[in-house]
Formats: structure tokens, C-alpha cells, sequence
């Protein structure tokens, strides 16, 4: 299931949307709840990132961000 994922990548600056960050999780999960606490972990153990916002996307919400914008998954 892929997420995507919405973050600040600076901890010294109080979050502002016109700074807010986007990547691309690809999470072998059952469901959504799983993946938001599963992306939640694997972005804190390997990023100092202050994760906003964790939204599962559907087949055809992917398909519409791959004809709009670069989607690339991040692994760690």
C-alpha cells in the first residue's frame, strides 16, 4: 500500500504549510490504520523529520499523482 506523506524537515522552525514536504511510502500492510502507525515509525527511526500528515492513497489516487507530479517511493 502506498502513503503519502506530509512533512517538515526542520525541528528547529514551528511547522508552515508554504514549508511542508511530500514523500512516498511504499508499506506492506493490511490496512490503513496499520500503515500510518507503521510509516509514522519507520520515518522517526530514520529521519529527524516532524511528520503532519499520513494519508493512504487509493489506485486511482496514485495514478493521479503519477500524471501530476514526480512520484518517487522512498525506502529506507
Amino acid at each position: 500500500m502506498i502513503f503519502k506523506v506530509f512533512y517538515q524537515a526542520d525541528k528547529t522552525r514551528s511547522p508552515r504549510r508554504e514549508t511542508t514536504q511530500i514523500l512516498y511510502l511504499d508499506l506492506d500492510v493490511k490496512d490503513e490504520k496499520e500503515g500510518i502507525i507503521a510509516g509514522r515509525e519507520v520515518i522517526a527511526k530514520n529521519t529527524d523529520y516532524i511528520v503532519e500528515f499520513i494519508d493512504a492513497l487509493s489506485d486511482e489516487a496514485l495514478e493521479y499523482e503519477r500524471e501530476n507530479t514526480d512520484v518517487t517511493i522512498t525506502t529506507f
